[in-house]
């Protein structure tokens, strides 16, 4: 069975923030777009607890994929075991994605980030894949080195530690 990006929908749970979160997100990702918002009513207030009217759902879409976030209540939290890899391919997109994601978050190592409602993200430069799974192992091992005493990555200093 083949399976279309168009089926598959990430929910991100959050307390009372999901429209706070879309219009956050949205305005980072240039090709990205606030989609539709619905909205808490009475049935259902003894299990939801919101107010009516209050933002229930808010869809986004960024790059082509949708999002659907969600105003559940503070029952759950985000945490590391789920997070959403952006691919770059210069120093530039990397130092803008790391620094609109990690404002108001907590830089993590290794490319690693939480944004400010705890979303976890890694910020990858298009070319460390391939110095990893280089076949000489010690310019991967070298590289892996450099890597894991960083925060945000450098490609500069990846690609440096993969020639020495």
């Amino acid at each position: 069975m083949q399976m279309t990006a168009h089926k598959l929908m990430p929910c991100l749970w959050f307390d009372t923030q999901a429209e706070a979160a879309a219009k956050h997100y949205v305005s980072i990702f240039k090709n990205s777009k606030i989609g539709a918002i619905s909205r808490y009513g009475k049935e259902g207030r003894e299990i939801h607890g919101k107010a009516d009217g209050s933002v229930m759902t808010v869809e986004f879409e960024i790059e082509g994929q949708k999002f659907l976030a969600l105003n559940g209540g503070p029952q759950f939290k985000f945490n590391e075991a789920v997070s959403f890899q952006i691919h770059c391919e210069t120093q530039a997109e990397v130092d803008y994605f790391w620094n609109k994601l990690a404002d108001g978050g907590e830089e993590g190592p290794c490319g690693w980030l939480k944004d400010k409602f705890g979303l976890s993200w890694q910020v990858v430069p298009s070319v460390l894949p391939e110095l990893l799974k280089d076949e000489n192992a010690e310019k991967a091992q070298r590289v892996m080195k450099a890597m894991l005493q960083m925060r945000k990555l450098d490609i500069a200093a990846l690609q440096q530690a993969h020639a020495a």
